[in-house]
């Protein structure tokens, strides 16, 4: 027989889901997950099942904080680099025209 979640149970789930989606929130995120988990109790295998892909949206949504990071700790140095080239360039221009 297969169960499917309360109309509660599923908006606290959306709620898990937003909470998770910020990484300084996650601890509340997964408290309240475990809270609907053990709500959910009566099935191990679909009570297993669910707490793996959580497990697996926590890790994704670190993955996803950690590349944005990256990307803009990346842009701030391309940005930096194209600035200094351009000084670069104008000294040259100005040596060369003192020449």
């Amino acid at each position: 027989m297969t169960q499917s979640l309360t109309q509660e149970q599923s908006a606290q789930l959306q709620e898990c889901f937003l909470l998770a989606q910020d990484p300084k929130q996650q601890d509340d995120a997964s408290k309240m997950f475990a809270e609907l988990s053990d709500s959910l109790g009566s099935n191990p295998v679909a009570t297993e099942l669910l707490e793996a892909l959580w497990n697996e949206v926590l890790a994704a949504r670190r993955s996803a904080a950690f590349w944005q990071q990256f990307r803009d700790v990346e842009k701030e140095m391309s940005d930096k680099l194209a600035k200094s080239h351009l000084q670069l360039r104008q000294n040259y221009l100005r040596l060369i025209q003192e020449q």
